[in-house]
């Protein structure tokens, strides 16, 4: 099923708590949702409120807030957020559940994290060539 972009892809605020160690969670959680899969824009608007613009195909606003929520990042738990936060869940799975998308089928947290992992440098790879590595 054919859905246009006004549709599919989501303008949305990202709220986070004022009392949290660290001061600038926004730039945060901008820093590490710029390598995500389906996001087309993120704005730090201020130390607490991030704009986001992605595509509901590929990754949902909850699938965005658990990832932000693991990786330690405290979202605005006010009624207002609340509720626009279910709105949201809401109205992105229906469409998604219309478009024939299974929840959790395209991107989920873990493949996030497992994408992020890549990413990092660290010593945890085999430096060896592929060849060595199947010697024995």
């Amino acid at each position: 099923m054919d859905i246009p972009d006004a549709e599919r892809i989501k303008h949305r605020e990202i709220a986070f708590q004022e009392i949290h160690p660290n001061p600038h969670q926004a730039l945060t959680a901008a820093r590490f949702l710029a390598d995500m899969d389906g996001i087309l824009s993120i704005d730090p608007v201020s130390p607490t409120l991030l704009r986001i613009r992605y595509d509901v195909l590929i990754t949902t606003l909850q699938e965005i807030e658990e990832t932000l929520s693991e990786l330690g990042l405290h979202l605005d738990s006010r009624l207002f957020h609340k509720l626009m936060r279910a709105l949201h869940y809401y109205t992105e799975d229906t469409l998604r559940a219309n478009c024939g998308c299974l929840s959790g089928e395209l991107n989920g947290t873990e493949k996030l994290f497992a994408k992020r992992y890549e990413l990092i440098e660290h010593g945890c790879r085999d430096a060896r060539p592929e060849h060595w590595r199947r010697y024995l």
